[in-house]
């Protein structure tokens, strides 16, 4: 089993850092996509009060609850301190999104234990894992 199907299937609450409410963006598609799916989706965005229909929050330390795994839609430069709220709040796993790679923070997220993903997009993973074909 892959790493990204191990964090898929042993998954159920996904903070997700950078989700718009706008529906043309990548960001929302994903959230959109994963609460159809049955996942709890906590929007991380200071931006924003709220995004599909969930309270959003201004950082990863504000979520009043656990959270499995954090999807991040953030430049690579900026992974950094997500990485290191994430192992603070105990999530299970970073999921860096298509196009999203920092070697450094990785490295450090595997010390802390959790899963790492870089340059993948939840969704698509998710899809090809129940065989889903892809809609454009």
């Amino acid at each position: 089993m892959s790493i990204e199907e191990e964090i898929l299937k042993s998954s159920r609450v996904v903070a997700i850092v950078g989700l718009s409410s706008k529906p043309d963006r990548p960001s929302y598609r994903v959230g959109n996509y994963l609460k159809g799916k049955g996942f709890k989706v906590i929007p991380v965005n200071p931006a924003e009060k709220e995004v599909v229909g969930e309270t959003s929050y201004p950082d990863l330390r504000s979520i009043p609850e656990r959270v499995d795994v954090v999807d991040i839609f953030r430049r690579s430069e900026d992974v950094s301190p997500i990485v290191e709220d994430a192992i603070k709040i105990g999530a299970k796993a970073v999921w860096m999104q298509e196009g999203v790679v920092n070697e450094g923070a990785a490295a450090r997220a595997k010390e802390a234990g959790l899963k790492v993903v870089m340059d993948h997009c939840m969704r698509k993973e998710y899809m090809k894992m129940v065989g889903e074909k892809e809609e454009e």
